[in-house]
């Protein structure tokens, strides 16, 4: 029978301490589902100074396109969360966002990345907003920005749903070159401004991905 030393022993105990650190410490993943520049950069920021690595579907490229085919923006978060969590088998977070018109029945909703067509561009997306609005005078264009996040385990569990909302009123011309998406035409009346115009800083603070993405930092810390 093969001994072991003290020394051996010990060595053997150390070792697996060490490991129990490492795996205890180990910065976890977590994956954004979407391929939006500008809203990956955006949650990443908004993100910061968090114990995860945060990564997105820019670089998970073999991941095909994800049907967002839900009635609502929590069906939609949850869907591809989930699906990211089955082709990477990491933890995924999700967020499903729209802007919603009251002149529109609230449309275009959950539908506003798509409602020009498929593969339509932003610059596609928001000169159809504007032609829907055709003859709206600005006082009778109130809107909303609502953004719904969602977060799934590396088991497919749901941790979370959260959302945030921001309200505002859609322009007669595109203003500004900040942001992404509706973001030129969404002006916040506060501050006469749109999101296109303010500062990166600002919008940090008062967009409804950032009012969303405060209440999923809490669920991030009870992980």
């Amino acid at each position: 029978m093969t001994q072991v030393s003290d020394n051996q022993e010990t060595g053997n105990i150390d070792t697996t301490v060490r490991n129990r650190r490492n795996r205890a410490f180990a910065v976890k993943e977590l994956v954004v589902a979407s391929r939006n520049k500008g809203k990956v950069r955006e949650i990443k920021e908004l993100l910061a100074n968090l114990p995860f690595k945060v990564t997105s579907l820019l670089d998970y490229p073999h991941i095909p396109e994800i049907i967002e085919d839900g009635k609502t923006y929590r069906a939609n978060a949850l869907k591809k969360a989930r699906e990211v969590v089955r082709a990477t088998g990491k933890m995924a977070m999700s967020d499903d966002s729209g802007i919603e018109v009251e002149a529109l029945g609230n449309a275009p909703g959950i539908y506003s990345s798509r409602f020009a067509g498929k593969g339509a561009s932003e610059k596609a997306r928001n000169k159809k907003l504007f032609a829907m609005l055709k003859g709206v005078p600005l006082h009778k264009r109130q809107a909303r920005y609502r953004c719904v996040v969602a977060l799934v385990n590396a088991k497919g569990q749901e941790l979370g749903v959260v959302q945030g909302t921001c309200s505002g009123y859609v322009t007669t011309r595109d203003i500004g070159r900040n942001g992404f998406g509706f973001d030129p035409l969404f002006l916040i009346k506060r501050y006469n401004k749109t999101f296109g115009q303010l500062p990166p800083e600002l919008k940090a603070k008062i967009s409804h991905r950032a009012r969303a993405l405060k209440k999923f930092r809490l669920l991030l810390d009870r992980l």
